[in-house]
């Protein structure tokens, strides 16, 4: 007599993948008694045990990480086979860009010791907070947090968790874009002086034609679909980045100190003066600013595959690692070699690329001063593809919420249009906005130094008054004490030296 016997599911494959173990879930589903003593029987056995041997694997494997579906139809997280090579890429590119170029200008402030000091402190202060977020992307309950602002919520709850990180976020996005298209922009029409002089008999474009020229090339490498897909844009990014910063101050100091050139301090009638404070936080500023891409590290790791025996925070802690040595090695000789080389002479606008054109560009080569351009465009139009990411990955997060169904690929491409203009406009509309850099950027330096020391007490949990504990509460307050200080002191500087407000007039 055949029996036609039927294995009892305690859970669909899609649970077994994505959700909690198998013993968890089983209850759950209503068991006859005649089921529950088949499974007991000799003949039920190879599926008992082919299913225990499935638990098994899924947990050495760690596949019960908890995943959105949604997670999939974003273009941060769409594609989940990064590694440690492209968390590198990324990182250079995101962590090398012209606003390195000031760092001497810091030097003139606080002089050789104390400039040297707070970069070194300022470092490793960053780079603790960095390791902070990587290990924090991932809780013990199996979620990803591929997002900062999604951390956010989790660490300080949904309410305060925005009103903290979601206007930073979107200012070191949206405003890093703007400023990429003045740079980029402003770089292409410097190239273009160079290799044309007075030889050519082409119309020059304006300075809103360039960057019209730089932000429809932005546009068009906008199109790769994903994070994962423009790692070799980032490594074109990242080996430009170097390049450019190191021929800078390498051939200025070849070429020589300039004449007049002094280390003394500025001098001030008190040691306390207001101006002498405000120059001092500036500098500060100028230094923690330096070292940015934070808000892009958790969206970074998001793009890896991660499980229980082989998590996501080793690979990119690995490339960190990597990427950073990278970065101190850029950093540290820019601003070191730029204040030997310039001291006091050194260019308020422009920084290093200024000096270099006013003071060596009768003595040096036009093919070296149009490469360091060519290079600067390039690590522009590559930098402005991974901080656009997170505002391509919130716009789709907008319509697949409500559609529940991924973005079509003529909707994407619309998205990153309008992106692409609206920066555009805002740069030809509002060229004075990197004077109004130090205000903003005080109040986005807590998201860099600060949130990262809470969230982990927050979410961790370590035991109270203990090192762990008091160490970031140190660091967090200082953090937030910092970024305070900025704002006033670049609130101060505004009051007291104004600011040349021209709209709709990029020079």
């Amino acid at each position: 007599m055949e029996m036609n016997l039927s294995p009892v599911i305690s859970a669909p494959p899609s649970q077994l993948l994505t959700g909690s173990p198998v013993m968890e879930i089983a209850p759950k589903t209503p068991k006859s008694p005649f089921s529950s003593r088949l499974m007991s029987t000799p003949i039920a056995s190879p599926v008992k045990k082919a299913i225990e041997s499935m638990q098994y694997y899924l947990e050495e494997v760690g596949q019960f990480t908890k995943l959105d579906p949604q997670e999939a139809w974003l273009p941060i997280t769409e594609s989940r086979n990064g590694n440690s090579y492209y968390a590198a890429f990324h990182t250079l590119s995101s962590g090398i860009g012209f606003q390195a170029l000031v760092l001497p200008l810091a030097l003139t402030t606080l002089g050789w010791t104390w400039g040297i000091l707070c970069l070194f402190l300022v470092f490793m202060w960053q780079l603790y907070t960095l390791w902070l977020l990587i290990q924090l992307h991932e809780s013990e309950s199996g979620m990803r947090y591929s997002r900062y602002l999604r951390l956010s919520m989790a660490a300080f709850g949904e309410k305060l968790g925005k009103l903290l990180a979601l206007f930073p976020i979107m200012y070191l996005s949206g405003g890093t874009c703007v400023t990429l298209i003045m740079i980029g922009g402003g770089t292409m029409k410097i190239l273009f002086q160079i290799l044309c002089e007075d030889q050519c008999n082409l119309k020059p474009l304006t300075t809103i034609e360039w960057y019209l020229c730089f932000t429809t090339l932005a546009i068009l490498l906008a199109q790769l679909p994903n994070l994962n897909s423009i790692a070799e844009v980032s490594l074109i990014g990242a080996i430009t980045a170097i390049s450019y910063c190191t021929l800078i101050w390498v051939v200025s100091i070849i070429k020589g100190r300039p004449d007049g050139v002094s280390y003394h301090l500025p001098p001030t009638e008190s040691r306390f003066e207001m101006a002498r404070l405000c120059n001092v936080l500036n500098a500060l500023g100028i230094i923690a600013f330096a070292f940015r891409g934070h808000n892009l590290v958790l969206e970074i790791q998001g793009t890896m595959p991660s499980s229980i025996k082989h998590p996501s925070r080793v690979p990119m802690w690995r490339g960190v690692k990597f990427s950073y040595l990278i970065i101190a090695m850029c950093l540290f000789p820019l601003a070191v070699g730029g204040y030997w080389a310039y001291g006091n002479l050194i260019p308020e606008n422009g920084g290093m690329l200024t000096a270099l054109y006013k003071y060596h560009g009768h003595n040096t080569s036009k093919a070296l001063l149009g490469l360091v351009c060519l290079f600067i465009v390039m690590n522009s139009l590559s930098s402005f593809q991974i901080y656009a990411m997170p505002v391509f990955d919130n716009l789709e997060l907008r319509y697949t919420s409500k559609m529940d169904r991924p973005c079509p690929r003529w909707l994407r491409s619309g998205f990153r249009i309008f992106f692409g203009c609206l920066a555009f406009f805002i740069s030809v509309a509002l060229p004075f906005l990197p004077s109004l850099a130090g205000l903003i950027g005080g109040i986005a330096l807590p998201l860099t130094l600060a949130y990262p020391c809470f969230m982990w007490i927050s979410l961790k949990k370590p035991s109270k008054y203990g090192a762990i504990w008091c160490l970031n509460c140190l660091l967090g307050v200082l953090g937030m004490v910092l970024g305070f200080l900025v704002t006033a002191g670049a609130i101060w500087t505004i009051a007291t030296m104004g600011i040349d407000l021209h709209f709709f007039k990029p020079q």
